[in-house]
């Protein structure tokens, strides 16, 4: 059997206007602005008259453990919000805006896939409406302003060596990581070493992600730390007067976008941070606008349970009072597998063995969701032509030992459809009560909140600390962060900050070898490992796929 790939699925499905979904909401011509004739930007200012709206329900989406097998949790949102929306029911998606940085390099494409997408997809993976673009050239600006004040006599006393704010450029490219800035003589600026993140990983992105309003918005960006001065006190955003231009740069990229799946359902895709080395979900805004609208909003944290589903409740719902009223927690034969020892190359070969020897790490992520944050969890099984009978059927076994429904996901094939029965389940499921909290208290000191995470989300024995970590906690809460959440940036590919660790370990320790706070956003991250806020592309990018044909016609999306 001959498959599209999803740009050809995607190049081949006819869109609604994005007036006509627009309509589908009740949104009025004055509510959004068109981006083209398959975009628009909703209107913030427009929203106060919604506030009277009861709320939607809110269902989350995140996933096991990642491997490089895949598990679909994008694809799988796409195909619930399409499910419920074929049982009737008047249902939305809230999801993140892709990086060019993966696009262009692992991924090739991350608007779902097979008949389970979000369109333009061509334009949603390159460049969308540019608030990524915005998002870059609002931080760059804050440090042109910085260095600029120190090269004009540093009236605030800024210490070149403690800088702490980095440049941002969407892409890839590790040879930015560590540079030496400011050369070639005093008309240059003054010498310092200097390094670049990529976007999603920048403080900006998480402010606009977390951000109530445009008041809220510069208020966040004032409060941004971007060094210390010689008496050892942090310098910000608001001393060097940088807010209100900032501001004024990301005063589109706050309104979010308004697309569609292939089935038409209305899709508010805005803001992207990754779940790894940031918080992983997109914005309030949208979140909160979605659930004004529409009966269920289906929303996506990055990556695995112990990253972005932990940060979407202990930093996300914290800031924005929000409470999920169900969980989907998406996973794969394959990736089971995978967890149960089995190679890459081997996942075809029917194992119920290795299944078994896997779903610790399943059961894992569903004690956390149940027993650790208190929501309602149901696992979709993002099914594959290699998966069989006797495989599902380990994994609905197990589920049953927690009281869990187990509902096979076909999205990826036959979209809406195929996405039906997880939509009913998670109908019946959302109506349930809850007894929603959170991994730990913000009265809780950093070295507690840590170990918090590490033993009850991860199932480690603790956090150990460097010494500079140790010295940066010590300064945290010297200045008033102590009650800050924690935001940890560790691999995707494990409970631990050991990639190679893969399944449910156990008896680990979790290394914090820097702290630094983002006062903005509003949280202290904690570095784990080797993760970098600035990825390297891999031998053989995606870039190198995709292409551009005479009539404009993008190819190589995935």
């Amino acid at each position: 059997m001959t498959f599209l790939s999803d740009i050809e699925i995607a190049q081949q499905t006819e869109m609604a206007p994005i007036k006509n979904i627009a309509e589908k909401l009740g949104l009025a011509e004055e509510d959004y602005d068109l981006y083209g004739k398959y975009k628009a930007k909703l209107n913030i200012y427009q929203l106060d008259k919604m506030q009277a709206q009861p709320n939607g329900k809110l269902i989350l989406v995140t996933a096991i453990t990642p491997t490089p097998a895949g598990e679909g949790k994008t694809t799988t949102s796409v195909g619930l919000a399409d499910g419920l929306t074929r049982l009737g029911e008047k249902a939305m998606l809230a999801l993140r805006e892709p990086s060019l940085g993966p696009v262009f390099g692992m991924k090739g494409g991350a608007a779902g896939g097979g008949y389970a997408q979000v369109v333009p997809m061509e334009d949603i993976n390159l460049h969308f409406t540019g608030d990524f673009h915005a998002i870059g050239a609002a931080n760059n600006l804050l440090a042109a302003l910085l260095d600029n004040h120190i090269h004009h006599g540093n009236a605030l006393g800024i210490d070149s060596r403690r800088v702490t704010w980095k440049r941002a450029v969407d892409m890839n490219d590790r040879q930015l990581r560590h540079i030496v800035s400011g050369l070639q003589g005093k008309v240059n600026g003054v010498p310092r070493e200097d390094g670049f993140e990529i976007t999603v990983a920048s403080e900006i992105m998480a402010i606009l992600c977390l951000a109530n309003n445009m008041t809220d918005l510069k208020e966040k960006l004032k409060q941004i730390i971007v060094g210390y001065n010689y008496e050892s006190q942090p310098v910000t955003a608001g001393d060097l007067k940088a807010e209100g231009s900032m501001a004024a740069l990301l005063k589109e990229a706050i309104h979010p976008n308004l697309v569609q799946t292939l089935e038409q359902t209305p899709a508010l895709v805005h803001g992207g941070p990754f779940a790894n080395i940031a918080h992983g979900c997109n914005s309030v805004l949208a979140t909160k606008t979605a659930l004004k609208y529409a009966d269920y909003v289906v929303t996506e944290a990055g990556f695995g349970g112990d990253l972005g589903a932990e940060k979407f409740i202990d930093i996300k719902c914290r800031e924005a009072n929000l409470t999920p009223d169900a969980v989907v927690l998406v996973a794969t034969i394959r990736a089971l597998k995978m967890h149960g020892g089995v190679a890459k190359t081997d996942l075809a070969t029917e194992n119920t063995a290795a299944v078994e020897a896997g779903l610790p790490n399943l059961e894992k992520h569903l004690a956390n969701m149940q027993n650790v944050f208190g929501l309602p969890v149901v696992v979709a099984i993002n099914q594959f032509p290699t998966d069989t009978p006797a495989e599902l059927e380990v994994v609905k076994t197990a589920c049953q030992k927690y009281g869990v429904d187990v509902a096979v996901s076909e999205v990826w094939e036959k979209g809406g459809a195929g996405g039906v029965e997880l939509a009913q389940k998670v109908i019946e499921l959302a109506k349930q009560p809850n007894n929603f909290q959170f991994a730990y208290e913000l009265t809780d000191s950093i070295e507690e909140k840590l170990n918090k995470l590490v033993q009850k989300v991860y199932g480690g024995k603790q956090a150990q600390f460097t010494s500079a970590a140790r010295f940066e906690m010590k300064e945290l809460e010297r200045l008033g962060f102590g009650h800050y959440p924690i935001c940890v940036a560790k691999t995707q590919y494990s409970f631990s900050d050991n990639p190679t660790l893969i399944g449910a370990p156990s008896d680990f320790d979790v290394t914090i070898r820097n702290l630094k706070v983002s006062a903005g956003a509003g949280f202290i991250v904690a570095l784990t490992g080797t993760i970098m806020t600035m990825p390297g592309l891999p031998k053989v990018p995606a870039a190198e796929r995709i292409a551009v044909d005479e009539n404009g016609n993008v190819s190589g999306l995935f």
